[in-house]
């Protein structure tokens, strides 16, 4: 299969630099999976696609202030890090720099805003680099004068109010550099709804990397090498998920992130989930079908990219394509801080 059968084109104007107003007021383009019949709607009415019995599965991590500034030791020269995934222990940690090139292994740059500072260790393959800080209390060295880091495509500088609207209201786990995005649309009032009319809500944990916005450089879907991700499924949370299938009830999933973890974690013969953690670099495509999930909320993604791969083993993928057309003409908001679709199993 070829990655260009993944592309189409979307008016650059569409791509959405600022979140709703409120975070349950974007649109949600309803997508029957088997039929591929659409219902435009809006979010409020998420609810009501879903029955007693059912199971909502949500990812908690907590997106960090990645993006550091500072200035190198000696020459005060300007640098820019973001912090991908700690490392050996608390205070060394992987990191893309800004100029990479002027900054060799001994380099010292001087953190903006704070008493730390960082010395570059290593360059690795890929071009990242290891660097180490100069106190093990990273994360709130983060939270005191670390940027959030938002995607390439919002061409802006973060603003004060992306530090929480690019963040979960149920965001609990520090680690991810990029937000599950889907789960944006939440809020606590909607998720109280879904859990009085009985729809079980469980959590697990993907720290969301910035490999989720590499673009895939090779003309055969099967030559791409995916990236891998941390993630945690607890046995209660399994057991849950389980008993929602035994009984008869849909697994709904609010984004690509929670149906990474439970395709990892489920048994190919029985159809069940196991709890476990660790790293997963699972990379679903079409022909694929889910054997762990029945409904998908999940943003719009990018031409080419793995997520709309992932999207399309949930339903034909000229349902998807459609389903895309579909959005454009009616002009809904697209990627992190833009609309939604729910992909919903038949007979609903």
């Amino acid at each position: 299969m070829q990655v260009s059968d993944f592309d189409y084109h979307l008016p650059p104007e569409l791509i959405a630099q600022y979140p709703a107003l409120h975070r349950e007021e974007s649109r949600m383009l309803v997508l029957h999976r088997n039929s591929g019949l659409r219902t435009m709607t809006s979010f409020t009415n998420f609810p009501s696609y879903l029955r007693p019995g059912d199971c909502l599965v949500l990812n908690d991590t907590r997106v960090i202030p990645a993006r550091l500034l500072g200035n190198r030791e000696g020459s005060g020269g300007r640098v820019e890090a973001f912090l991908l995934e700690v490392q050996k222990d608390s205070a060394c940690w992987q990191a893309l720099l800004r100029p990479g090139r002027r900054l060799p292994p001994g380099s010292k740059v001087i953190v903006n805003g704070s008493e730390g500072s960082f010395t570059v260790e290593e360059k690795l393959a890929d071009g990242t680099f290891l660097i180490r800080f100069s106190r093990s209390d990273v994360l709130n060295m983060l939270e005191q004068c670390g940027q959030v880091p938002l995607p390439p495509y919002i061409n802006r500088a973060p603003e004060k109010d992306d530090k929480e609207r690019y963040q979960t209201v149920y965001a609990a786990i520090p680690g991810a550099v990029a937000a599950p995005t889907a789960g944006l649309h939440f809020t606590e009032g909607i998720l109280s709804e879904l859990a009085s009319k009985g729809v079980q809500i469980v959590r697990l944990t993907l720290h969301v990397g910035a490999g989720t916005f590499k673009p895939v450089e090779v003309a055969n879907i099967e030559d791409h090498v995916m990236h891998e991700e941390t993630y945690s499924l607890s046995e209660k949370a399994a057991s849950l998920i389980n008993r929602t299938r035994q009984n008869g009830g849909k697994v709904f999933c609010v984004g690509t992130t929670t149906v990474r973890v439970l395709e990892t974690c489920v048994d190919r013969d029985s159809g069940r989930v196991q709890a476990g953690s660790g790293r997963t670099s699972i990379f679903l495509y079409p022909p694929k079908k889910p054997l762990a999930v029945d409904g998908l909320l999940t943003n719009f993604h990018l031409p080419k990219s793995t997520l709309l791969m992932l999207v399309c083993t949930f339903c034909e993928q000229q349902h998807v394509f459609a389903a895309y057309a579909e959005a454009i003409q009616a002009r809904m908001r697209f990627f992190s801080y833009g609309d939604c679709m729910l992909l919903q199993p038949e007979g609903r």
